[in-house]
């Protein structure tokens, strides 16, 4: 079945474009002006992705992503004409998967949702009980949810998928570029802050300290070490 990819942006033209080359993708387009449309498009036309611009009368783009994670886990990628470090991170903190600033080439784009798409099918995983770190930390990758000292806390597909890796790889240091490739994809294996962001989301849900984390130890400059749980202490 084609997937469906939702464009939101008040430019008719940019929308048209968008459109164009989606479709020459095999992709079935659907259109908003506003994220209100946006928002009722999500509910009643059930898209597999997101295309949403930041800057928008009314409702901004920031505004639209955060009623439509009141809603819907739909992936969403947000497009910007700021490369603004700070609107990035904005953007992922209230739930976006990914951001491509304007202007962008055909090619970069439809890389960036084919990443996306991937990131969220959910990856197989071997138990259907939950993984028992110790007695603070168990991880039910099946729901993709941690259970961290007794508090059930849910995991964006990005950072299950994450967590997935870091664990099958407990005691071992795995480098930057290696995460970035299998998590997000080859297309993102030189972006180190990206993949900092996630592991601080991922310290802030599972660690008690967040700040001296007990799980997941940084091995500056190279990667990140999952704490090696099947070792006798």
């Amino acid at each position: 079945m084609k997937k469906r990819i939702l464009v939101v942006d008040d430019e008719p033209r940019m929308r048209r474009l968008v459109r164009m080359n989606l479709e020459l993708e095999g992709y079935d387009v659907l259109e908003a002006e506003n994220g209100t449309v946006a928002l009722h498009k999500v509910r009643d036309g059930a898209p597999d992705l997101v295309l949403m611009d930041v800057m928008m009368p009314d409702m901004d783009g920031f505004e639209a992503l955060e009623r439509i994670r009141e809603l819907s886990s739909v992936p969403v990628i947000m497009l910007t004409a700021k490369g603004d470090e700070q609107d990035r991170v904005r953007g992922l903190d209230r739930g976006a998967d990914d951001y491509v600033s304007k202007p962008f080439g055909p090619r970069e784009l439809v890389s960036r949702i084919r990443a996306v798409l991937r990131r969220v099918e959910p990856p197989k995983t071997q138990s259907e009980a939950p993984l028992v770190i110790d007695e603070d930390l168990q991880i039910d990758f099946p729901r993709r949810e941690v259970i961290a000292r007794g508090e059930h806390i849910k995991l964006r597909p990005t950072e299950y998928r994450l967590l997935l890796h870091l664990v099958e790889n407990a005691g071992w240091i795995v480098p930057q570029e290696v995460l970035l490739s299998k998590v997000w994809g080859p297309e993102y294996r030189d972006d180190n802050q990206l993949l900092r962001l996630y592991i601080t989301y991922l310290r802030k849900k599972i660690e008690a300290d967040p700040a001296n984390p007990r799980y997941i130890r940084t091995e500056r400059g190279v990667g990140y070490e999952f704490t090696d749980y099947k070792k006798k202490p």
